[in-house]
């Protein structure tokens, strides 16, 4: 399967259904996919580093996901073998009263990172199209001065926020900033495994929270949102990736070759040391190696 294969189509009629969260691609077993990921960290240290000295593009990587679907895992094991000095991870929560004083993208804005770094965003600005349709009455507390009656039903206030984003995704872009956007796409059926075995297992119980069970109970309303954000806001400049996750293996065996393969376009390299950069070298050489020099 290739990669676009993974990619929502903009304007798409395509459901969330014609994705199957338990497809696990080439791999038969758990063990060819976790080889491949070990190979994907070594690359992607090595593009990294190329990246920071290179100096020109910086990578933001979002991750959306219902609970459970192993956003927190995924980062964990494929950005394992980054240099920390080179990555940032976000992880946005419900908006603080200084943030609920700015407009919503403002708290991301704030987490964009730098030329040569990697950024990571685990929930994002998406969540202002997500967790705020399931649940309008949030948006009563953003201070909005034409906020409609019942926002759920008025498909003129959610098309101003996807095109809001998307002018911004597509400005970043224009400025360097490579954009790539995975949605961990696990089933109910896998996600009810995962919540009873943090409930099982007693190094997990502080993941569990009794508010993962009601926001469970509105699967629909989340698969109906999550399906008008892929439909609206997978562009060219920031497409979306529907990963399938119910194997956390192979989830995290392709975001990992995503990255690295989209890093490999943009051709990195080293920077180019100019004749008097390169007099500089054999004259520091000569020094250091002259022992007279040394005290």
């Amino acid at each position: 399967m290739k990669h676009t294969d993974f990619i929502y189509p903009a304007d798409s009629k395509k459901s969330l259904k014609d994705f199957d969260p338990s497809f696990s691609g080439k791999y038969k077993s758990k063990k060819g996919a976790e080889k491949d990921l070990e190979k994907g960290i070594e690359k992607l240290a090595e593009l990294q580093d190329m990246l920071y000295a290179h100096d020109q593009y910086s990578i933001l990587l979002i991750f959306q996901a219902m609970d459970a679907a192993g956003k927190d895992g995924t980062i964990k094991h494929v950005m394992s073998g980054v240099n920390p000095q080179g990555c940032q991870v976000t992880s946005f929560k419900v908006p603080s009263a200084e943030e609920l004083d700015h407009d919503y993208l403002w708290r991301c804005v704030k987490q964009l990172p730098e030329r040569g770094r990697i950024g990571i965003f685990n929930r994002s600005y998406y969540e202002e199209v997500l967790v705020t349709r399931v649940h309008p009455q949030i948006l009563q507390n953003q201070k909005l001065p034409a906020l409609p009656k019942a926002p759920e039903k008025d498909q003129k206030f959610w098309k101003q926020r996807f095109d809001d984003i998307n002018n911004f995704e597509k400005y970043l872009s224009n400025q360097g900033t490579i954009i790539l956007k995975f949605f961990l796409h696990v089933s109910p059926e896998e996600q009810k495994k995962r919540l009873l075995d943090r409930i099982a297992d007693s190094s997990k119980n502080w993941k569990f929270s009794i508010g993962d069970l009601h926001e469970r109970a509105l699967w629909p309303q989340y698969m109906e949102a999550y399906e008008e954000i892929l439909k609206h806001t997978s562009t060219a400049a920031a497409p979306w990736y529907v990963i399938p996750a119910d194997k956390k293996w192979f989830m995290r065996a392709a975001v990992s070759d995503i990255i690295v393969e989209r890093l490999q376009q943009l051709k990195l390299h080293y920077p180019i040391i100019n004749d008097t950069q390169k007099a500089d070298l054999v004259k520091a050489k000569e020094m250091l190696e002259n022992k007279g020099t040394e005290k």
